[in-house]
Formats: structure tokens, sequence, C-alpha cells
């Protein structure tokens, strides 16, 4: 059951990354980028992964070594978990950049590859954001 909840995750993350990349006027990417519709929904298979592998209440998030120990004695469940968090705030990130974007009237396709960087990368996504969004407040004020 794990990998079967684990793939359709992936996958639908898949297509709804697709819709907010490619169509984003599209009233479905609308839906989505309005409230956080995916994370709330991934929330929900990743609190059924945590129950699964036994919770993280002895999890030391507070040096390296309790983080390596973590991974080290990873099971499925809490890969999947730790995944699924991954994809969540990824994703509400994405859309935060689209609405961001949207408002300073920043035209899309300057956001594709932020987005694309958000994604794969996470953070490297809303560094390659802020440099579109500073370089259009630079070009703006000279």
């Amino acid at each position: 059951m794990t990998n079967i909840l684990f793939t359709i995750c992936n996958t639908v993350i898949l297509f709804v990354w697709a819709s907010v990349l490619f169509f984003p006027k599209s009233i479905l990417s609308k839906y989505l980028i309005s409230f956080p519709w995916v994370p709330l929904a991934i929330s929900f298979f990743y609190i059924y992964f945590l129950v699964l592998s036994g919770g993280i209440m002895d999890a030391d998030f507070s040096s390296l070594e309790g983080i390596l120990k973590l991974f080290k004695e990873a099971t499925p469940e809490s890969a999947a978990a730790g995944w699924l968090h991954y994809l969540a705030f990824d994703f509400w990130v994405g859309t935060w950049i689209i609405r961001h974007s949207q408002k300073n009237e920043i035209k899309h396709p300057y956001i594709i590859f932020p987005l694309l960087f958000t994604f794969m990368l996470g953070p490297v996504g809303i560094l390659a954001y802020s440099v579109v969004y500073f370089s259009k407040k630079l070009r703006k004020a000279s």
C-alpha cells in the first residue's frame, strides 16, 4: 500500500506542476494557485505515512548527528513522509511565486525557470525568482 500511495502522490504532483507551469491562466491552475489545496491534500498522506512509521517523537532535529540518525534509520514510510513534506512545501512556494509575480506584473515566461527550480531544487527556485523580481525592480527604477 505504501508504494501505491507514494506513486499516486508522486504522479499527481507532476500533473499539478505541469498545469501551473504551462497553463497558469486555466481554471484548474487558478483554483490550485488560489489556496494551498495541493499541500492540504498531501498533508493527509503525510500524516498517514508518519503514523505508519511510528512518528518522529524521538527525533533530534537540533543537531546534524540527529538528522543523520533519522536518515540511517529511515523506513519506506518515513522516507515517503519526508518526500511528501518536500512536495507539499515546494508546491506551496511555487504558488506563492506565481501569485507574487502576478501581483508585481512579472510575465509568466520569466518565472518558468524559477518554478522548475522550485519543483526540483526548492530553495534554488526562490533564489532564481528573487533574481527575476529584483532585476525587474532595478530596471523599473532606472
